[in-house]
């Protein structure tokens, strides 16, 4: 089994996936154990000169000036956690969970927080025990981090709150603890608020969209490809040189890429010399590299600020080297919602244009001689048409999730934090964009398939006869009407799945 070992530097966006989604173990180095012993010393001498500190002395949010007496400073941390875990709705999904407190773990690990060991720990123990907290998903604003959903996975730590069960079900976390051999913690002064403060959820489901995005992006290419194959499409708008005029990296990327899967295609043979055949073809075809390949320079983009964050120090206060104790900002978390709404905008994008490349397929006034909507027997049979409506009806959810979540704020804590990012918010409905952009891109690999079965006999290119290959067994070859959900639902797991990839990288080389 992999084992993730969290330095006093952080972790790596490969390790928060181990994590999150290979059930890799975690474990503290032991530098990380020497920063946070002497952080946490530094706070214990300012508990021992009484001043006020913001978290350490005092209260928290509009209480920030409200002092309090030694004797009750572990109690206001535990309250703390008790009255922010006021989260409500569906629990998230445990990648998203275990994200989020790996993710927690690498912020104390970076010595700034102030807490013992012990604390980052206990986490480690609920990752490495697959005890998973029931973090429901309305809580955060994303303004002084993930205070809700994080105080959900600290109460755990704590015997209180609940967990996700096996099979789905609400747990006691105390049976849970007691079940796996751990103890429940007792919190100290500072270290209540340092398990909540932070960008960690909504950082935590950045990085698992930027791992899917990065492969449906490549997807995207794919399905755009086999479905201008499938149109008998034009490759000379994809070559090199038409996109070394405009240098947008992702731009050139996706070019190369469609150009590269259409080689080698008696379909494409058949009329690539024909320079009467389509002298232009449709924008969703030619223009397929540009819309795509913005949406790789925005993940580019998205793909920094997660990294610059995965380094940062998020927690507030912050302890410094030099044993200060200082009030930031740094748990805002604006720059994440902005860059997953951006990601969501270009997601969208993709989709959209992968939607109207399969209503060009099943039009047999623009599909250059295919039957209508797929169809051998079209009257009787409806084919694919209603595949199509589906497309559409999620194109237009993608369109209304596209609308930005940073671009809304409502004040909190009597005016206190008057400003918040709504970062959970962005990120939570990236994922949904791209669930979403999975079924379109099944939609349009299925259209695309069915599209160069109706060629024969014209072989296609490789990658179009691994795609018939990978849905043959559950899709068969066009003919009378079948159940088409499930259809869908297996091409999805195609499309979400590494393997066809793989296997026309074998083919033709590495996807860019």
């Amino acid at each position: 089994m992999i084992t993730v070992t969290v330095q006093p530097t952080g972790v790596t966006p490969a390790e928060v996936a181990a994590v999150a989604r290979g059930d890799a173990r975690v474990e503290l180095a032991p530098a990380t154990v020497e920063a946070m012993a002497t952080s946490r010393a530094i706070v214990d001498r300012i508990e021992e000169s009484g001043r006020p500190v913001y978290g350490v002395t005092t209260g928290f949010g509009a209480l920030a000036n409200t002092f309090v007496a030694p004797s009750r400073r572990a109690e206001l941390q535990h309250a703390l956690i008790r009255s922010h875990a006021a989260g409500v709705g569906a629990p998230m999904p445990r990648e998203v969970v275990r994200a989020m407190m790996l993710l927690r773990v690498r912020s104390l690990a970076l010595g700034h927080s102030g807490v013992r060991p012990v604390l980052a720990q206990g986490l480690v123990d609920l990752l490495n025990h697959d005890i998973t907290p029931w973090v429901p998903e309305h809580g955060s604003l994303g303004a002084s981090g993930d205070l809700a959903p994080l105080a959900h996975c600290a109460l755990v730590l704590l015997g209180e709150g609940w967990v996700v069960g096996k099979d789905g079900e609400r747990l006691a976390a105390a049976e849970s603890l007691h079940t796996a051999g751990l103890t429940p913690l007792d919190l100290a002064a500072k270290e209540g608020l340092a398990l909540i403060n932070g960008t960690d959820g909504m950082l935590g489901m950045l990085l698992l969209a930027l791992d899917d995005c990065r492969h449906l992006f490549a997807i995207a290419d794919v399905t755009a490809a086999l479905a201008i194959e499938a149109m008998l499409g034009s490759e000379r708008p994809f070559r090199p040189e038409l996109h070394a005029i405009r240098p947008h990296p992702g731009q050139a990327a996706s070019a190369a890429n469609i150009l590269a899967l259409l080689q080698n295609s008696a379909i494409m043979d058949s009329h690539r010399d024909d320079l009467a055949h389509a002298v232009q073809d449709a924008y969703s075809m030619r223009c397929a590299p540009q819309v795509a390949g913005a949406a790789r320079d925005t993940l580019s983009f998205a793909s920094e600020v997660a990294a610059r964050e995965l380094v940062s120090v998020v927690d507030n206060p912050v302890v410094l080297p030099d044993g200060r104790v200082e009030s930031t900002g740094n748990f805002h978390g604006e720059p994440l919602a902005f860059a997953a709404d951006f990601l969501a905008i270009a997601a969208a994008e993709v989709g959209s244009i992968a939607e109207r490349r399969v209503d060009r397929l099943l039009d047999v006034t623009r599909s250059r001689e295919l039957p209508p909507f797929l169809s051998p027997d079209a009257g009787v049979n409806s084919g694919l048409m209603i595949a199509q409506y589906t497309a559409a009806g999620i194109v237009a959810e993608n369109r209304r999730l596209a609308v930005p979540a940073s671009a809304d704020s409502l004040p909190t804590s009597g005016m206190q934090e008057d400003h918040v990012s709504m970062g959970w918010a962005a990120t939570k409905k990236l994922r949904t964009v791209l669930d979403n952009l999975t079924s379109l891109l099944a939609v349009e690999l299925l259209s695309a398939v069915r599209g160069l079965q109706l060629r024969a006999p014209l072989t296609p290119s490789p990658a179009g006869r691994l795609a018939i290959a990978a849905l043959a067994p559950f899709a068969g070859a066009p003919g009378p009407d079948i159940f088409l959900a499930p259809v869908l639902e297996q091409t999805r797991a195609v499309v979400a799945g590494r393997e066809l990839r793989a296997g026309i990288e074998a083919e033709i080389g590495a996807l860019l």
